[in-house]
């Protein structure tokens, strides 16, 4: 959509030939900007709810920033995921209110504080090990406007961990399970509850993991229905689904 057919469309609007939803719908295909190495999707948030997510591995510090700055201009919380301190501290240098999540290497400015999920999300990871990727989701996840839970360290190898929270996962609209090494948990887990699971499988393990292959073929081979499985050590790709399935959820 180019600057005329934005005026006719507005246009169309102010003579009632369209209503606001209307409107709304087709300012859906409104363009990106066009930052010469990278196109901006700033209308990303009224097709999808939310804007696009920094990716920060193979762009520089500068263009990390230059994307950031563009986003500002426009409503929404940032992220920048899998950014290391140099991509921070100069982020920070230019944007100050930006925080820096170490464990999960996430870069956030949050600016909108509301609560769009219907429901709450718990984040359950096998293990410490599986804490890197379990915080990206959760980060990702309450950034998208939701109320986040944590349950960690409570793997199958000691069940009882996990049965002794069997209250806390049963209140749960959302449940993400992050886990690496045989990758079960979100089997028993998807057999305990009637919400939807994400298996997040990691590359927590040791050489015959497969650096998360192992655990990423145990959860596609759940035999618990209502289990759905994102790539290997995709935390941000989990919470991002969670938050949607909590947004529709009725």
């Amino acid at each position: 959509m180019n600057e005329q057919n934005l005026r006719a469309l507005l246009t169309d609007l102010q003579e009632g030939r369209c209503d606001v939803n209307q409107t709304l719908e087709r300012l859906r295909l409104y363009p990106y900007e066009d930052l010469g190495f990278a196109k901006v999707d700033h209308h990303r948030q009224l097709r999808k709810g939310f804007p696009e997510v920094i990716y920060c591995p193979g762009k520089t510090a500068g263009q990390v920033v230059e994307i950031m700055g563009s986003m500002l201009a426009f409503p929404g919380n940032i992220i920048a995921t899998r950014a290391e301190q140099d991509i921070f501290a100069a982020v920070q240098e230019v944007f100050p209110d930006a925080c820096y999540h170490e464990l999960s290497r996430t870069i956030t400015i949050e600016r909108d504080r509301c609560i769009y999920g219907n429901g709450t999300i718990l984040v359950i990871s096998a293990g410490t090990a599986d804490l890197p990727v379990a915080e990206e989701a959760c980060l990702t996840a309450q950034l998208m406007g939701n109320n986040v839970e944590r349950l960690y360290d409570v793997g199958v190898a000691g069940i009882h961990r996990l049965l002794d929270n069997s209250a806390h996962i049963f209140r749960a609209a959302v449940i993400i399970v992050v886990a690496g090494m045989d990758g079960a948990l979100p089997s028993v887990v998807g057999g305990l509850v009637r919400c939807p699971v994400v298996a997040v499988p990691t590359s927590a393990g040791y050489g015959a993991g497969f650096g998360g292959l192992a655990p990423l073929l145990t959860m596609l081979n759940s035999c618990a229905s209502g289990v759905s499985v994102v790539n290997i050590d995709n935390g941000f790709g989990a919470g991002y689904c969670a938050a949607l399935i909590n947004r529709t959820r009725d």
